[in-house]
């Protein structure tokens, strides 16, 4: 594998977004602080990531030609063979970068492991270096994740790595026509989450946060029992949903196997959204008439363990 440059992926801070917001770091402050913010958090959080970022940039130009890309010019920006990618931030950056990775191989990096549980982060600044070096003499060992996919009877398709949402842009009532398992019921909910093997630490685990919490009022020796799907896995849960005369709760959970699909009409006239890994702004409109079929995609993402991760392909 001829490796010519490691293209590293990384996202703005707070601190960075805020100036961009209020133009000045002492506006910024301002701000928060009169608010009753912790101002001085936002400054650590950026100054420990940015530490971070100059040592693996310094380690990394040792041995690798590198640039540097911003998370918001990833969709846009072409990968090919001859890269490695390293992404440095918080998971769900990998997640929003596998996507545009065509399946290249990622060193994922967690650079402030008191902030970021890092749960697709296998390495940080002190052995980073070690993915790297496995990826150039092609001996490293990977996490090949597979793609959840939302198709539409229009041809288009989204990708998700951690989950897709289905449901309303707002605040409202979803309202759609559920399909699985040769069962068909129509619903009203706040949406839908179809959840991938990497993504059940994720969005999907608040949601069994939720039902545990609500069913552990009623009953004090109830124990959380966190969802674990397999590689190829994908895990739907219906959001609240609404009784009434006309829609029903009958389907509200499920596991989707190989070419077992998920089967989802909407009914909504206005404001029908799908989109993937919490990127609101990347979406399909999900409006009346529109026919979403969910299941596992052809594509993958590889993902370099550290070596005393269990290979997981």
């Amino acid at each position: 594998m001829s490796i010519e440059y490691a293209i590293i992926v990384k996202n703005k801070t707070r601190l960075e977004t805020l100036i961009e917001r209020f133009n000045t770091k002492a506006q910024a402050k301002f701000y928060i602080e009169r608010l009753g913010g912790n101002f001085d958090d936002y400054v650590l959080e950026h100054e420990t990531f940015h530490q971070s970022l100059q040592n693996l940039q310094a380690q990394l130009s040792k041995l690798l030609k590198n640039k540097l890309v911003e998370r918001s010019f990833v969709s846009n920006y072409i990968f090919t063979e001859k890269n490695l990618i390293i992404v440095i931030g918080q998971d769900g950056l990998v997640a929003n970068t596998a996507k545009y990775s065509k399946g290249i191989p990622m060193v994922a990096v967690n650079p402030d492991k008191e902030r970021y549980d890092g749960v697709l982060l296998p390495f940080d600044i002190s052995n980073f270096m070690y993915g790297v070096e496995k990826v150039l003499d092609n001996s490293f060992q990977q996490r090949t994740i597979r793609f959840a996919e939302a198709r539409l009877n229009d041809g288009q398709r989204l990708l998700a790595f951690n989950d897709l949402f289905i449901g309303a842009s707002s605040h409202v009532s979803a309202r759609y026509k559920i399909s699985f398992n040769n069962k068909t019921e129509e619903q009203s909910s706040s949406g839908l989450i179809i959840s991938t093997q990497a993504g059940s630490t994720g969005w999907l685990s608040s949601i069994f946060n939720m039902a545990y919490g609500v069913a552990g009022m009623f009953d004090k020796n109830l124990k959380l029992k966190r969802p674990k799907l397999k590689d190829n896995d994908l895990l739907f849960a219906v959001r609240e949903p609404f009784q009434s005369v006309r829609t029903q709760i009958g389907i509200t959970t499920g596991i989707l196997k190989g070419q077992n699909n998920l089967t989802i009409e909407s009914l909504m006239p206005s404001n029908g959204v799908i989109f993937s890994d919490g990127i609101e702004s990347d979406f399909l409109k999900f409006n009346s008439g529109t026919i979403a079929k969910i299941g596992l995609a052809n594509e993958t993402a590889t993902l370099v363990v550290n070596g005393l991760t269990k290979n997981a392909t």
